[in-house]
């Protein structure tokens, strides 16, 4: 599996309510509504830096951290972000963007730029940064999680198979 984009770096320790923020968390249902907010409280043009399809959030420790809010990934997903990399996330964040076929790399993000051309083959668990002619190393993903991803997360997988074969 490829994913191409280009990267919007942010920094450590990015939480759910930097994601998006609580006070949305009743009055907008709509994900595609919710994204429009997305990370605004710590840069108010995000998202119009997002090109829907080809963005690739690319932060460093501890990305989404804080409440267990599901709406993050949600809302990252929803506004047409096609992966997050980091050099860690979050345990609950982690789980609940498989979940909903969000793609997470974890790899070394310091050498990274904002607008850098990125091409992740999780194949070969690299990251090329074409903008720098560099290659990263990423985590690898097992083979289930690259399914889950392919189907469009975990419910999409069952309808399809009938129950995760792990």
């Amino acid at each position: 599996m490829r994913i191409k984009g280009k990267s919007i770096k942010l920094g450590d320790n990015i939480n759910t309510d930097f994601i998006i923020s609580g006070r949305y968390k009743f009055s907008i249902t709509d994900i595609k509504e919710l994204s429009k907010h997305i990370m605004e409280d710590i840069d108010p043009e995000f998202p119009r830096k997002i090109i829907p399809g080809s963005s690739i959030i690319v932060a460093g420790k501890n990305f989404g951290m804080g409440s267990s809010r599901e709406q993050a990934p949600l809302v990252i997903k929803g506004a047409g972000i096609v992966c997050v990399m980091a050099e860690s996330f979050a345990r609950i964040f982690f789980r609940n963007s498989f979940n909903i076929g969000l793609l997470l790399v974890e790899t070394d993000t310091g050498k990274i730029s904002d607008g850098d051309s990125l091409e992740i083959d999780l194949d070969r668990g690299k990251v090329k940064n074409l903008s720098k002619n560099t290659e990263l190393s990423i985590k690898p993903l097992p083979f289930f999680m690259q399914e889950l991803l392919r189907e469009g997360g975990v419910t999409n997988y069952i309808k399809k198979h009938g129950e995760l074969k792990v």
